[in-house]
């Protein structure tokens, strides 16, 4: 009896050991734990330990240890360290999770995602939900970050079920926020699973036009869906939204000044938000009550806050003076929402506040935009020499190579005089004839020779004044370069209808507001009959303190919904994640003595 039970006994152990030997435990290898340890000490005991897989544990330990103090190229040498392919499989995705956290520090998503294709990757849904977590967010963020939305979205549906509390919300906002990001035309449901719920609310909320026509959507969708969790928990945009709808804006504080260098400027601006207020009330709109304030009498912020208040404001369009921006910007917060007329410094202000300008940075970038999607890759440079020609040149390279461009030469242009020079040393035009020469002197005779330019450069980035682009063109076409495109920002326009001065232009491409480009548009035809200088130059102004108005009330909804756009009469209107207004602009070409519109591009 007893050797039956020690036999009995000796088979269970048996089994016992089997089933641990090929349990998904022991066949994926151990993870690293928190350690209790400091970096140093794991490094030291990975040095003595008598035992490979030990000591690549060990070191794997320290470079997470790294990862989370925020030692990211400490972190990266360690895990150099590391034998990866020596390591069990549920190791070998923590490793490559660590190596793609690693490469998001760096900015590259690219590098990140291949990390994260190791074939290991296969097994992660044996692996415990934290690690599962872990990998899931941040090939959600690479995902993201690599231009594939979509993707982004569905990794982080993914995660969802495995995530409580604070970290289930973060993911379910992150969700929505790209959704929201996707362009209506990617936005086709084709199944009924989540992420249909998910792209069906988004078109739901896009495709209506007013705030409380979204209102009526996003009920009727909810009623559609019930069990999905935008439904059980509507995204805090989408809240927002509602609480938006049911608390319209019936009083806008108008802050501009009415004295000193700024006057004129707010002159323009205040008659086109005026007309664009006139406007409402004759559709038979209920506009808000317009209270007006001088910006240049102004002694606190403080005290123009309060007496706001207590005149029952509740959204602030001004100030137009930059200095009084950047005082804005600096606050934590502001007691109304306020849409700055201007741009400070900063790249992030208090979530009260938003900007909106006629910036020069978002027509580089708008050159840029178009160059791309007409298919150029190669540019060279023209600006003005100073802090704005240097601002502009920032804004049009970080957008040009950053999207893959690459900048040939770059000229900043100066006195008149030196112009052909410059233009000739940008195209390589005195090599050209410093060949011609050496090959004459070897020959011994004269040599027939036209100088060449060079051949890589595809387009010119122009941003000058219209006295300045009457020169460069013609420089141009006497340096042998007239057949290089010439892309140029609005500020080659006057809009004067000089004929003779846009001849000398001829050929250039330029963006500009739809105002100055939509001469049949019917509020410019009305502005423009009672103010005729809206006609020219100063149009931009009319035109931005049109959208201004146009803006105001639909500030949340921009914020709540990124991919959201206004038709405005300064340019496309959109909003960045820093709460400023960004404006993609039309484009048109200057060809024998008039300005033709060009066809749009795919944005």
């Amino acid at each position: 009896m007893i050797a039956c039970l020690r036999l009995f006994t000796a088979l269970c152990l048996a089994a016992l050991l089997a089933a641990c030997a090929s349990s998904p435990s022991s066949s994926l290898g151990d993870l690293p734990r928190t350690a209790d340890a400091s970096i140093e000490q794991l490094l030291e005991q990975a040095t003595t330990a008598g035992n490979p897989e030990k000591a690549a544990l060990l070191r794997l330990s320290a470079a997470d240890l790294a990862y989370r103090q925020g030692n990211a190229d400490q972190s990266a040498q360690i895990l150099q360290l590391v034998p990866v392919e020596s390591l069990k499989p549920g190791q070998q995705v923590f490793a490559s999770t660590l190596a793609a956290e690693l490469a998001m520090t760096r900015n590259q998503p690219k590098a990140a995602l291949t990390a994260l294709s190791h074939p290991s990757l296969q097994r992660l849904d044996e692996l415990p939900d934290e690690q599962q977590v872990r990998t899931g967010t941040v090939r959600a963020r690479a995902l993201e970050a690599d231009g594939q939305t979509l993707a982004a979205a569905r990794q982080r549906i993914a995660i969802a079920p495995m995530l409580e509390g604070d970290a289930a919300s973060k993911n379910h906002e992150a969700i929505w926020a790209l959704i929201a990001s996707l362009p209506t035309d990617q936005l086709q449901p084709i199944t009924n699973d989540e992420l249909g719920g998910w792209m069906s609310l988004a078109v739901a909320v896009k495709t209506a036009g007013t705030l409380e026509l979204q209102q009526a959507a996003i009920d009727q969708w909810r009623a559609q869906h019930p069990e999905h969790p935008a439904a059980l928990q509507l995204p805090l945009a989408l809240t927002q939204l509602k609480q938006l709808a049911s608390q319209p804006v019936s009083k806008i504080a108008l802050l501009l000044p009415q004295e000193g260098p700024l006057a004129s400027v707010a002159k323009a601006l205040r008659e086109g938000f005026m007309a664009a207020h006139y406007q409402a009330q004759q559709a038979g709109q209920k506009p808000p009550a317009i209270e007006f304030y001088d910006s240049s009498r102004l002694t606190s912020l403080d005290d123009f806050y309060r007496k706001a208040q207590a005149d029952g404001v509740q959204l602030v369009v001004g100030p137009l003076e930059k200095p009084l921006v950047k005082q804005l910007s600096a606050r934590p917060q502001l007691p109304i929402t306020t849409l700055a007329l201007n741009y400070s410094e900063g790249d992030q202000g208090p979530a009260q506040l938003f900007q909106f300008g006629l910036a020069a940075e978002d027509e580089a970038r708008e050159v840029s935009r178009r160059a791309r999607a007409d298919g150029l890759h190669r540019a060279a440079v023209l600006v003005p020499k100073g802090e704005w020609g240097d601002r502009v040149l920032k804004a049009f390279s970080q957008d040009w190579q950053g999207n893959g461009g690459t900048i040939i030469g770059i000229e900043r242009v100066d006195q008149p005089v030196q112009l052909a020079q410059q233009i000739a040393d940008l195209f390589q035009l005195r090599q050209s004839e410093g060949r011609a020469k050496s090959l004459q002197s070897t020959l011994g005779s004269q040599v027939a020779a036209q100088p060449s330019r060079r051949q890589d450069i595809e387009f010119i980035f122009l941003a000058s004044t219209p006295q300045q682009a009457q020169q460069i063109k013609p420089t141009l076409n006497f340096q042998y370069a007239g057949d290089v495109p010439v892309y140029a920002t609005s500020h080659v326009y006057s809009a004067s209808g000089d004929q003779n001065q846009y001849n000398d232009m001829n050929g250039i491409r330029f963006c500009d507001t739809p105002w100055l480009l939509n001469i049949n548009d019917p509020l410019r035809q009305q502005v423009t009959a009672q103010w005729p200088q809206a006609n020219g130059s100063l149009g931009r102004l009319y035109a931005m303190g049109v959208d201004a108005y146009r803006l105001a009330p639909r500030l949340g909804q921009l914020k709540a919904l990124p991919d959201s756009t206004i038709e405005g009469q300064s340019g496309n209107l959109s909003m960045s994640p820093t709460q400023r207004i960004q404006r993609q602009l039309p484009w048109a070409q200057f060809v024998n003595g008039q300005v033709q519109r060009l066809p749009d591009t795919q944005r």
